[in-house]
């Protein structure tokens, strides 16, 4: 298989989504889940997400889709489409699967996907997660990771356009 295949193939959705949750959790596997709008990949966001990719055996991230950026940042944003942001994310060796929603927040999509550990970065109180009630319930994890001083999205906005 080439590169670019094996990366196209971390995008999941639909019923292929479903067979590949059931592997994984027939192999009886430890789901770490998180999500975000991954707009400009910095850093941060490599650092977070390789701390939340050591938490279990399969890192599962859902992905704001355009629209759903667009409700949550402003008409802005986001500066990149979905399907390029899905991309640098799966390009990711330690991230297993990369899934769009829609909706404004992941609830829905953790609801179906049943994480035994749910991550957000520190800028979020555990019991302030979206789908906490779904993995405590469940008897998982719901954790923080702190956020790497000096780098977010808005910030290199900001200074990238001299605001």
């Amino acid at each position: 298989m080439h590169k670019l295949d094996i990366l196209n193939s971390k995008i999941l959705e639909g019923q292929v989504l479903d067979r590949w949750l059931s592997y994984i959790r027939f192999r009886r596997k430890t789901i770490v889940f998180t999500n975000g709008c991954f707009d400009i990949i910095h850093r941060g966001h490599v650092e977070y997400l390789a701390k939340a990719a050591d938490m279990g055996d399969v890192l599962i991230v859902g992905l704001n889709t355009d629209a759903s950026v667009k409700r949550l940042k402003g008409t802005q944003r986001p500066l990149q489409d979905e399907i390029t942001r899905a991309c640098v994310l799966a390009s990711m060796f330690y991230v297993h699967a990369v899934i769009l929603f829609d909706e404004d927040t992941p609830y829905n999509l953790i609801s179906g996907i049943q994480p035994d550990i749910l991550v957000k970065g520190g800028d979020y109180q555990p019991h302030e997660i979206a789908g906490y009630d779904i993995v405590m319930a469940k008897g998982g994890q719901v954790t923080t990771i702190p956020l790497t001083e000096g780098f977010s999205s808005t910030g290199i906005i900001n200074r990238i356009t001299g605001y």
